[in-house]
């Protein structure tokens, strides 16, 4: 069973229009097609303790993470914060690290990672590369390669080590946390992948995996949440 982290939004469905935790459905179906079961773990306080009955853990793309949590000041292209979301979800990986689960994190997802080992963000990708290419506007996904480290998680689970990625980010890992080791880049130097070392499995890409076809990202994820958890 994997816990799949929830937006806490404002959201619109038939007559309502009200907060509420969602999560998009295509990163369910590649949890259930990768042959595990999402459970989807809403932003509320004191939700880490619901990790003791999974087997891994999720964190989804979405907005920024508060730049405060990196002490630095806040660039203005950045989109407006979800404090309720960056304690729960940091709660939850400070409870997956010490329990040895499984971590998957995408997008939004690979950035809190860093920034809950230590690490800080570019604010805003297009004053580091450069141009546009990491995003194609609110929505729009563009494409570009990512390199992988040979041997590492990564490479090993996709049997390559050079891919054509959906993307769709404004932010990027800066300077690395503790014990986080970048295992994949964009030919602009962008830091695409991660993984933390003395783990099994906890990963993240800044790419999207779950608007792609393939599911191998997503079958590592479960392959090492049926596997014991060691000792940590």
């Amino acid at each position: 069973m994997i816990g799949v982290s929830a937006y806490a939004e404002r959201a619109r469905w038939a007559a309502w229009d009200m907060p509420a935790s969602v999560v998009p459905q295509r990163y369910l179906d590649k949890v259930l097609a990768a042959g595990g079961i999402p459970v989807i773990v809403p932003a509320v306080p004191d939700i880490a303790g619901v990790l003791s009955r999974l087997d891994g853990l999720l964190l989804v793309g979405g907005g920024d993470v508060d730049p405060t949590r990196y002490e630095a000041v806040p660039h203005p292209k950045n989109t407006p914060v979800n404090a309720a979301r960056d304690d729960a979800e940091l709660a939850l990986l400070r409870e997956a690290l010490a329990l040895g689960l499984p971590i998957l994190g995408i997008c939004r997802g690979l950035q809190l990672l860093n920034v809950a080992l230590g690490g800080t963000l570019h604010q805003h990708v297009p004053d580091v590369v450069g141009h546009e290419g990491h995003s194609g506007g609110d929505g729009v996904f563009t494409r570009h390669d990512v390199h992988l480290r040979p041997r590492s998680r990564l490479a090993r689970a996709l049997g390559r080590t050079t891919l054509e990625v959906p993307s769709l980010h404004h932010q990027a890992i800066d300077r690395l946390g503790t014990g986080f080791t970048a295992c994949g880049w964009s030919d602009d130097g962008l830091i695409e992948a991660a993984e933390l070392d003395g783990y099994p499995f906890t990963v993240g890409v800044q790419w999207h995996p779950e608007a792609d076809r393939e599911v191998a990202v997503f079958t590592a994820l479960v392959t090492a949440a049926a596997a014991p958890v060691p000792a940590m």
